[in-house]
């Protein structure tokens, strides 16, 4: 039984040892270490590592997969999934180019990115929640009939911002106070906010009810479907964010921005501590698992690594992590 506040302090302090076992508990805790170590570790190898202008340069790079990392990890924790994020990333920055360049309106270019994103993550979640679709199946095809259009439109040529609008060209790569890059920042208010709203708000414990049990979440009258279907949208809307900035930062709508992007999101997922069967791990940790494989790529290119050997790196890493929240559900 548990002790209350009171009780607990009656008994004393704890040992540090102990307060070291309790501060590790928390998934959180452990990547935040492991990240700190890395950094270190790094530090230590590379004298041009631990430099602002690299930092900085990370975090820029991280903040789109953090993004996106926020929707997909909201979606898992639904107990769901989606693989179409990708082609979303890169499609978004067709109408975004397209109509800025038609109308001389970088506001109605966004909103057009925005509307697309909003249409694929309608068409993901009523498939997925409402007719039952199995979602790996539903965002699997809606990945190809993606990826396929942008080829078809663009006949697999970049379509460049003809207006060269120097807002466009900020919102990707301008910094604040010439350090912090913008879409780091961007990230960062999106990351506090859903961490606040999956940690604080009713939203967020009944997408852990409903990933954790679904009958269980649903005799509790919790409306599962209409809760499964918000995190498809939230997640394509954040995804077509991460894919204006992305689009901002190579000035032009290019055909295959975001290939492979999907994967690279759910491995931070999985390595930040999100079970894949549902209900567990926070988005504190995807936002880690997000900088430790940004910080780790980082590292091992300018130890003159090989892209190959990095893969396979990153790989046994992902495989570790999956295996440790199988055996430590197990036991549970």
């Amino acid at each position: 039984m548990p002790q209350s506040p009171s009780l607990s302090a009656a008994a004393g302090p704890k040992r540090p040892a102990e307060l070291v076992r309790a501060l590790f508990r928390r998934n959180e805790t452990v990547l935040l270490a492991c990240l700190v170590l890395l950094i270190v570790f790094f530090s230590f190898a590379s004298g041009t590592f631990l430099t602002t202008r690299n930092i900085t340069n990370v975090l820029g790079q991280a903040s789109l997969a953090m993004i996106a990392g926020i929707g997909i990890g909201v979606v898992v924790l639904a107990g769901e999934i989606d693989v179409s994020i990708g082609s979303l990333v890169g499609a978004v920055g067709l109408p975004l180019v397209v109509v800025m360049n038609q109308t001389g309106s970088l506001e109605l270019g966004i909103a057009s990115a925005l509307l697309l994103a909003l249409g694929v993550g309608i068409v993901n979640g009523y498939l997925a929640a409402y007719l039952g679709i199995n979602s790996l199946i539903v965002t699997l095809g809606t990945m190809f009939v993606i990826r396929g259009g942008i080829y078809l439109y663009t006949g697999q040529k970049a379509i460049s911002d003809d207006l060269q609008l120097e807002t466009f060209y900020q919102m990707g790569n301008g910094r604040l106070l010439g350090t912090v890059p913008y879409p780091a920042l961007v990230a960062l208010v999106l990351l506090v906010a859903f961490v606040y709203l999956m940690r604080h708000r009713p939203f967020g414990r009944q997408i852990y009810a409903v990933g954790g049990n679904p009958e269980v979440a649903r005799l509790a009258g919790y409306n599962v479907k209409r809760l499964k279907f918000a995190a498809f949208v939230i997640c394509s809307l954040l995804a077509g964010i991460s894919g204006i900035l992305l689009s901002s930062r190579l000035g032009s709508a290019v055909h295959v921005a975001g290939l492979g992007f999907e994967f690279q999101v759910v491995a931070a997922v999985v390595l930040g501590g999100v079970s894949l069967a549902g209900g567990v791990g926070s988005l504190l940790g995807v936002a880690l698992g997000v900088l430790i494989l940004a910080f780790l790529s980082n590292g091992l290119g300018m130890l003159n690594i090989a892209t190959e050997w990095q893969l396979v790196i990153t790989g046994l890493i992902i495989i570790a992590a999956v295996a440790f929240d199988e055996l430590k559900r197990r036991r549970q």
